[in-house]
């Protein structure tokens, strides 16, 4: 996963907007934002400013306003994220996290179905 850059949990959901509704605007973003954040308009340009300086963002200027695009996939970023946190917490051992999280968390009987079928997928 080289060439994915770490990103804020703030970050996060600004890549989300982006991902979501790509090219869009920091007015756009900031709109969708909106309802789910307290942040000013400012923040939010702030966090677009840094996610293209981190390469994780592109953009065009069109006229007075910039359009934001991916220059990673989100499927890259969960995955690097992933394999980040079982590292830092689970110090790699992916089964002591995945008996943690099944045992933990209440799951409906597709989730579990979903589960299994993952793991006959796996030869399990």
């Amino acid at each position: 996963m080289k060439g994915v850059p770490r990103i804020s949990e703030a970050e996060w959901q600004v890549m989300r907007v982006v991902w979501a509704d790509a090219p869009c605007t920091a007015n756009e973003v900031v709109k969708a934002l909106a309802s789910t954040t307290t942040w000013q308009p400012k923040t939010i340009k702030t966090l677009l400013n840094r996610l293209a300086k981190k390469k994780a963002l592109g953009f065009k200027k069109r006229g007075r306003a910039y359009h934001y695009y991916p220059l990673v996939g989100e499927s890259e970023c969960v995955m690097a994220e992933s394999r980040s946190f079982l590292r830092r917490v689970y110090g790699g051992a992916l089964v002591p996290m995945l008996a943690n999280f099944l045992k933990e968390e209440e799951l409906s009987s597709e989730e579990i179905a979903e589960v299994r079928r993952i793991l006959d997928e796996r030869g399990g």
